[in-house]
């Protein structure tokens, strides 16, 4: 069956969680959390990324992830808690699925770095 990218979102959206920014914001707080911005390195110099924040663009996502992969990054482990975001929560609920079929148990999306930065969360800029 062929889908397109909103039956796709939708799946990713049913797979992962959604945090709202309260959520997010305390287990950030708390710590021992992988915080992975998956939008492009332009976005990210315009506007800044969340404080704490690791940048894997989208489409490298899975070869970070992956420990057998040659591009893997030591931050990413499958016993960590990941929260993804990007523009608009698209990019990053895929993303999201993509690390649950990785074998990542704890991972959550927290959707648009806009409303994180809006809600008065931490911003560092690049």
């Amino acid at each position: 069956m062929t889908q397109g990218v909103k039956q796709m979102i939708e799946a990713a959206n049913a797979a992962v969680p959604k945090l709202a920014f309260a959520e997010a914001q305390a287990m950030i707080a708390k710590g021992g959390v992988l915080v992975v911005d998956v939008r492009d390195a332009p976005e990210i110099a315009a506007g800044g990324k969340v404080r704490g924040a690791v940048n894997v663009s989208r489409g490298m996502l899975e070869f970070r992830a992956d420990p057998d992969s040659p591009y893997h990054d030591p931050a990413f482990a499958r016993d960590k808690t990941v929260i993804l975001y990007c523009a608009s929560g698209g990019r990053s609920a895929l993303g999201g699925k993509a690390l649950k079929d990785l074998g990542y148990d704890k991972v959550y999306n927290m959707g648009a770095f806009k409303d994180w930065a809006a809600a008065g969360g931490e911003v560092e800029k690049t």
